[in-house]
């Protein structure tokens, strides 16, 4: 069972194989890949640092501690009917996607975010809304 915080669902959407430093692509990678190939994958709903943020290079002011991130977690999971404990299988997660979100949604919920001008996270929701799953990163 893997912890995430509630904004790492929509990252993982939009996950392309880019990060903040090798050890945390090579971590990011490593889920990512595990959730496309096993949808069933339990996911523990967790509010703070889970085990992305555990590879987050330290460089200075620690992004995963930000309340900025703090409110993104909350109305993301807000957004999909989610709460902080719940456990779920990965594909349920992209059920909720698909019944609450729409790729416009990254615009609002994510407008901090350092990421969004790359444009794949609403690729991301889109390809769910499609019922295509996570994309392959290579």
């Amino acid at each position: 069972m893997y912890k995430l915080r509630g904004h790492h669902l929509f990252c993982l959407l939009g996950y392309r194989g880019m990060g903040y430093s090798k050890e945390y692509v090579e971590n990011m990678t490593k889920l990512h890949q595990t959730l496309r190939s096993s949808p069933k994958t339990l996911i523990q709903l967790v509010k703070g640092s889970d085990q992305l943020c555990e590879k987050f290079p330290n460089s200075g002011q620690y992004h995963c501690q930000d309340e900025n991130i703090y409110r993104r977690d909350a109305a993301i999971l807000e957004k999909m009917g989610l709460e902080i404990g719940q456990i779920l299988e990965w594909e349920d997660i992209e059920t909720r996607v698909r019944n609450h979100v729409i790729p416009s949604d990254i615009q609002i919920v994510c407008k901090t975010c350092s990421w969004r001008s790359y444009g794949v996270c609403e690729e991301g929701i889109q390809d769910i809304l499609e019922g295509k799953g996570l994309r392959e990163v290579k």
